[in-house]
């Protein structure tokens, strides 16, 4: 349901204006909007101080994002030292993100010299071989997986280059790619070169700050820089810790206390503000008023005026929605909310979800076996869930529409499709493998109540807005499709046939009135209403494919000849047609309501009720 708002207007001293904010954002219940008032001031500038605690702000929160998470209580801010606080947060700023920036190095330089390491161990058999050639040069090159033709082509051009007293080693590194060692003397190096720039082949150099330029010579370099990193990285983190020990509740309760200031000056927008008064309006839910307007009394005093305005002075529209409903209506409004807000005045599909998703979820799954399987899943997914999260509310959908999967397994006779004839059991209803007429009759039938309440709906939605007319107008096109339901159900005699006749001419009669009221659009929208109706045959069609997938795989299971490959293909075929069984009712069941029913009433464009209050992180940095 959408809660009752009421609109208030608060007025006092201009210079007590701050104090009536602070005490607002401490209430946390008033959602302020531009007051009805004109404005005769000049327009709101933002005041220095705000400059100020942006940029407070901007480094409190740089440095709680250098530093490492972790628990623990805000530390309260004293206003009076703000300059200090300042020249702390800037500090602590630049410690924090040198650390990190130190951090980052080591790790990439690591990462660096163990793939460095990689190359050197493919010519660890070669390590004094350059060592005792004094004269000797060594280019090192790194090539594509699967690169022996180019290997080969520059072996052939090396030779003719420089002739005989060059080497070429390869070998393969584990990510495929071949490492290769070119062995030439001094005086050809510059040529060597050359070449393999204008192959395109780039030379791997030493790795950096090892002071050692010629690869093969820094292998001992790099080992001792790979020992000498962790204690390097270590010592790191220990500073980082000790800062973030000395700093973080500082810095939290800091980054908390600017962020209250940041949200009172923004606050001040809303206001009117003259030379003697100020003005302030906002919405509070009906049942706080009394509550908010007896503490402000209390704590602000006489001078300070509330006053309630009447509805009728302010249109529904521009009231912030509020939707609060019962803890097992509650998890619905996962699926309503993934939809804009319905405006305030109109009227919260949620109950009307939670009633009707599960019975055509159930009713397409319809299956004991499938339903247990459904509820075990989402016992595993409360589990792994908490309080108020999207995951927990995914877990109680799951488990009252396994609920209703199970109860109509049993109305139908079903255990895993076929399975549970074979263990004695019987339909207490019908069998949907045979009675598919009864099924699509059910199906249409409820598509008939759930459009049918949609009008309805309708009705009292217009009717609460003053659209009067508009109200007898779809009350009138909810008669006609109720009067033209019970003419077709007298004519197959499945109700008493001398109702066709008064049916049919209710239905002439209504019809000019209806186009009177609402013109002709009107019965083009008749029209489509029943084509929604006939949609609903999409559960029986489902329901029907979900069970004869489960009939195929029991058959199959005993065509295998091999009673474990049997059964083995028979899980895999069940859990496929499981997973199907999930997707699809969830899906065709919310189509069914986001089209057929909230299309008759559905009205969105609501304002998020936003009201002024303390400042809280989401998740801790």
């Amino acid at each position: 349901m959408i809660v009752e708002m009421s609109r208030v207007r608060i007025l006092g001293p201009s210079e007590r204006l701050s104090e009536v904010l602070v005490f607002a954002q401490h209430e946390g219940v008033l959602h302020l909007v531009e007051p009805d008032v004109p404005s005769r001031g000049p327009a709101f500038a933002e005041p220095k101080p705000a400059r100020h605690f942006r940029r407070m702000l901007a480094d409190a929160e740089a440095a709680l994002a250098a530093l490492p998470s972790g628990a623990g209580a805000a530390a309260p801010v004293a206003p009076g030292a703000l300059a200090d606080e300042l020249k702390f947060a800037r500090r602590t700023r630049r410690q924090a993100e040198r650390l990190a920036a130190e951090l980052a190095a080591i790790d990439d330089e690591r990462a660096v010299l163990l793939r460095y390491r990689e190359f050197f161990a493919a010519f660890a058999p070669l390590w004094g071989r350059e060592l005792h050639w004094p004269d000797g040069h060594a280019f090192y090159v790194v090539m594509r997986e699967g690169a022996f033709e180019q290997i080969a082509t520059l072996r052939a051009e090396l030779v003719k280059l420089v002739g005989e007293e060059v080497e070429l080693v390869t070998r393969q590194l584990p990510s495929k790619e071949h490492a290769v060692l070119i062995l030439v003397p001094a005086s050809a190096a510059q040529t060597v070169a050359r070449l393999l720039a204008d192959s395109r082949v780039q030379e791997l150099p030493a790795p950096p700050n090892l002071g050692e330029r010629n690869l093969l010579r820094s292998m001992g370099a790099l080992q001792a820089r790979l020992d000498e990193l962790p204690k390097r990285r270590a010592a790191a983190e220990a500073e980082q810790k000790r800062l973030a020990q000395r700093a973080r509740a500082r810095l939290l309760g800091l980054s908390a206390w600017l962020h209250d200031q940041l949200l009172v000056l923004t606050a001040r927008e809303k206001a009117r503000v003259g030379a003697q008064l100020f003005v302030l309006e906002g919405f509070i839910p009906a049942a706080q008023r009394g509550v908010f307007v007896e503490r402000a009394e209390k704590a602000l005093g006489p001078e300070i005026v509330i006053e309630s305005l009447s509805s009728e002075t302010w249109k529904g529209e521009a009231a912030p929605v509020v939707m609060h409903n019962p803890p097992l209506f509650r998890p619905f409004e996962l699926l309503t909310r993934r939809l804009p807000l319905p405006r305030y005045g109109s009227i919260d599909p949620t109950p009307f979800v939670a009633l009707f998703f599960p019975v055509f979820f159930g009713l397409i799954l319809g299956d004991v076996g499938y339903g247990a399987a459904l509820a075990l899943l989402a016992l595993v997914l409360k589990l792994k869930s908490k309080p108020g999260t999207t995951l927990r509310s995914v877990a109680a959908i799951a488990a009252v529409c396994a609920g209703f999967s199970i109860a109509f397994g049993v109305l139908f006779g079903e255990l895993f499709g076929s399975l549970g004839h074979g263990l004695g059991m019987r339909p207490l209803w019908f069998d949907r493998e045979h009675a598919i007429v009864p099924f699509l009759a059910l199906s249409v039938a409820l598509g008939v109540v759930h459009v049918t309440l949609g009008l309805v709906l309708a009705v009292v939605t217009s009717w609460r807005h003053g659209h009067k007319r508009e109200a007898v107008g779809r009350g009138v096109a909810t008669v006609m499709v109720l009067l033209v339901i019970v003419s077709l159900l007298a004519a197959f005699e499945l109700l008493p046939s001398r109702l066709f006749t008064p049916a049919v001419i209710a239905v002439l009669v209504a019809f000019p009135v209806l186009i009177a009221l609402e013109g002709v659009v009107a019965v083009i929208e008749l029209m489509s209403t029943f084509g929604h109706i006939l949609s609903y045959a999409r559960i029986m069609a489902l329901g029907t494919a979900s069970l004869m997938l489960a009939v195929v795989a029991n058959q199959l299971a005993g065509a295998m000849g091999s009673a474990v490959i049997g059964i083995v293909f028979a899980l895999l075929f069940h859990l496929v047609n499981f997973a199907i069984g999930l997707f699809s009712p969830t899906l065709h069941a919310v189509r069914l309501h986001y089209v057929e029913f909230f299309g008759k009433f559905f009205s969105p464009g609501g304002v998020e009720y936003r009201p002024l209050s303390h400042w809280t992180r989401a998740a801790p940095p």
